[in-house]
């Protein structure tokens, strides 16, 4: 596989660098490895709690949900409420009164 950073580079130099690429790429992999590990140790954790706590289940669930519905309610926030709407049309009509709409 050509590579044109390395055409400057001596042999060792060019060796080097791929070694580097290599160890960083292992380090990586073996980083993402442990952290799945930990996850799913963490995950099983979790569900043996639940398991354990049917109420503790039902409290989690509770405010996931409470979560979601804020997050729609903040949704449509931003992507703006009819009322929101009007009230922009309002105040651009102030301005520019032949644009119609308020």
């Amino acid at each position: 596989m050509y590579n044109s950073e390395y055409d400057d580079l001596s042999f060792e130099e060019q060796l080097h660098l791929t070694e580097e690429k290599m160890r960083r790429r292992h380090n990586q992999q073996m980083f993402l490895r442990r952290n799945a590990q930990l996850l799913q140790q963490e995950l099983s954790f979790e569900a043996e709690l639940l398991e354990d706590n049917p109420e503790l289940a039902q409290v989690i669930h509770s405010l996931n949900m409470q979560e979601i519905q804020s997050n729609q309610r903040g949704l449509e926030n931003v992507l703006g409420l009819e009322e929101s709407a009007s009230k922009k049309q309002s105040v651009w009509s102030k301005f520019f009164p032949g644009l119609g709409g308020g």
